[in-house]
């Protein structure tokens, strides 16, 4: 196998990258805003006198299609993984979660695979896994994807990955043992868009010194007050200290931020899964709290090596 079709078919987006398994490199990719609920409401809307699967099916089929143009060569027989909210309630089928522990080989996760006549793609799909309280679903394959860079020493590592829903995981012994989530996106996105603190705050960059500044004093007031009491401060650093938008957004940032990462303890090693931008707010949460960090890995990289620990384990 010289290549496969890594899939990442989120709740708002669609993407669809073509793989060399020689070194994991992306040949070329398609994006599309189509994601997983969209593409259920279409389901719905045209009646769902359609099995389901095959619905889902033909829209990668589409996408698939187009990516052959657009790369000049053809896919037919290529595999594709998906991962993520392709197996959900809303998704391609849903799957039931894997119950803890798993190894990070990917032998534990469940994986269906669908060759239905006519498809000229194998798919298979990956389901997520779950404790007594808490689910999640892709993250597990990302976490399987930077099992090379946690130290091999049987001790308790933790994996950060940042999100809308941040999971923070726990790996021992080369599986994951425990993970639980943190609704730091959403909540920031309530916060700064539907809550009396959204006139206080305007969307900037962290590049500028004023923006870093107030980041981390949100990070140190999550420790010292806590976010309740806190994030009244977005109101009043603009109502009695004449602090600029831009500077309270961030302020709000690292409160949230800095809630979530507030108890993590020095002394377990930590690792952190993240996109640029959340690398970027993270490890400058976790400097000024005094964590240290160990390794990091992009997410868009720990997913495609994830899906290709995967892929090798059950095609």
């Amino acid at each position: 196998m010289e290549v496969f079709l890594s899939c990442d078919w989120g709740t708002t987006a669609f993407r669809l990258r073509l793989v060399r398994t020689s070194d994991l490199c992306v040949l070329i990719e398609t994006t599309r805003g189509q994601g997983i609920a969209e593409t259920y409401n279409r389901w719905i809307d045209q009646g769902g006198s359609r099995e389901r699967q095959a619905f889902y099916a033909s829209i990668l089929k589409e996408r698939i299609a187009e990516l052959s143009q657009h790369s000049n060569r053809s896919l037919t027989g290529v595999p594709v993984i998906l991962s993520g909210m392709a197996s959900s309630s809303i998704g391609m089928k849903e799957l039931p979660y894997q119950k803890l522990p798993v190894h990070l080989d990917g032998r534990d996760l469940m994986v269906e695979k669908f060759e239905s006549d006519g498809e000229v793609n194998p798919i298979l799909v990956i389901s997520g896994v779950q404790t007594a309280t808490d689910v999640m679903r892709g993250e597990e394959t990302k976490i399987v994807g930077c099992a090379s860079m946690l130290a091999d020493d049987g001790a308790e590592q933790l994996i950060i990955l940042p999100g809308t829903h941040s999971k923070h995981a726990i790996v021992k012994q080369q599986e994951i043992i425990a993970f639980n989530t943190h609704m730091t996106g959403e909540f920031f996105k309530l916060l700064s868009t539907h809550s009396v603190l959204s006139a206080s705050v305007e969307e900037a960059d962290l590049d500028e010194p004023a923006n870093q500044e107030r980041f981390r004093e949100g990070v140190s007031a999550a420790r010292a007050s806590g976010l309740l009491h806190a994030a009244f401060r977005v109101r009043t650093n603009q109502l009695l200290k004449n602090v600029s938008k831009t500077e309270n957004f961030h302020f709000l940032s690292g409160l949230l931020i800095g809630s979530e990462l507030k108890d993590i303890s020095s002394s377990v090693p930590v690792y952190l899964v993240a996109g640029s931008v959340h690398n970027t707010l993270y490890k400058t949460a976790l400097e000024e709290l005094n964590v240290p960090i160990g390794e990091t890995m992009d997410a868009d990289v720990a997913l495609i090596k994830g899906q290709y620990t995967m892929l090798s384990a059950h095609y």
